[in-house]
């Protein structure tokens, strides 16, 4: 399916793309931090060659790809957008997966829609900020330049300085990957592909990527915007012991908190490489679906 795009009622627009067939079964992803619906088309490769079940839907969050910016949204209201999605593509119930930034928002739709969303898979995602171990430990300068901001434009301001307008320094800023995340990237199908993802990522400039870190920093509303104890379904979380993006101890503590959570920790692994891990986490909440 090429990419498809929705109304909201207030008139904003979301983005999405399908990737897979209807008989699927459908998975909403809810990408990174930056990202873009794009980015589970390399994932959908990975699944095919394995022969998996999974109809993977990639959704724009606000400021991202083909959705129309949202200042001032939270992790809890963008859960209507995924409702959206699921409803224009005619999904009574699915999975949902969130990688890194994205594995929040896929534990916040489990909570609004516990009747409609079978099992998430969490993979290598941040924790709630609110954690302060978990804000205090999380790497990355532009992440605390936007949470310590003093207002988003200033915000704005210091992540083009980082990443650039159209995102194009942000790969040279990640110089301390594991071993496995290098042999991943060293893959020129997979640079590539991120190449043409972040024009994607990057369509509305750094907007998004603001508007995510400020929706889960620890000045914001954060996972205080859902319910996580209204979490009914099955949660596998997945991360690398060797990430350097997300510290694999906001993977305990995420479990410490989500009813019924169960931790996958694989320590040789990244997080980039864990993607095969995903999918498997996926595919084994699939057979339950």
């Amino acid at each position: 399916m090429a990419d498809q795009t929705l109304k909201m009622p207030e008139g904003r627009t979301v983005g999405y793309h399908d990737n897979g067939k209807a008989g699927a079964v459908p998975v909403l992803w809810c990408h990174g931090g930056p990202g873009s619906r794009m980015e589970p088309a390399g994932a959908a490769a990975g699944v095919a060659e394995a022969g998996l079940d999974l109809r993977l839907i990639g959704i724009d969050r606000p400021g991202y790809g083909l959705s129309t910016p949202q200042p001032g949204r939270t992790i809890g209201g963008w859960t209507d957008d995924a409702i959206a999605v699921a409803d224009a593509l005619g999904l009574e119930r699915f999975l949902i997966a969130g990688i890194s930034t994205g594995g929040g928002y896929a534990l916040a739709v489990a909570a609004k829609a516990p009747n409609r969303v079978a099992g998430v898979v969490a993979s290598c995602a941040n924790t709630d900020m609110h954690h302060a171990p978990a804000a205090e430990g999380m790497p990355g300068i532009w992440n605390h330049n936007v949470w310590n901001a003093a207002d988003r434009e200033t915000a704005v301001a210091l992540t083009v300085e980082r990443f650039g307008e159209d995102g194009s320094k942000m790969l040279g800023l990640f110089t301390d990957l594991s071993e496995a995340d290098m042999a991943v990237l060293a893959d020129p199908a997979m640079l590539a592909n991120a190449e043409a993802n972040r024009r994607a990522n990057f369509a509305f400039g750094v907007q998004g990527f603001v508007d995510d870190r400020i929706a889960d920093g620890p000045h914001g509303p954060g996972w205080k915007s859902f319910d996580i104890g209204a979490i009914k379904c099955p949660v596998i979380l997945v991360h690398g012991g060797q990430d350097t993006l997300i510290p694999v101890f906001m993977a305990h503590h995420t479990a410490s908190i989500v009813p019924g959570a169960e931790l996958r920790i694989y320590d040789e692994l990244g997080h980039i490489s864990i993607i095969p891990q995903t999918l498997t986490a996926l595919n084994d909440l699939a057979q339950i679906f």
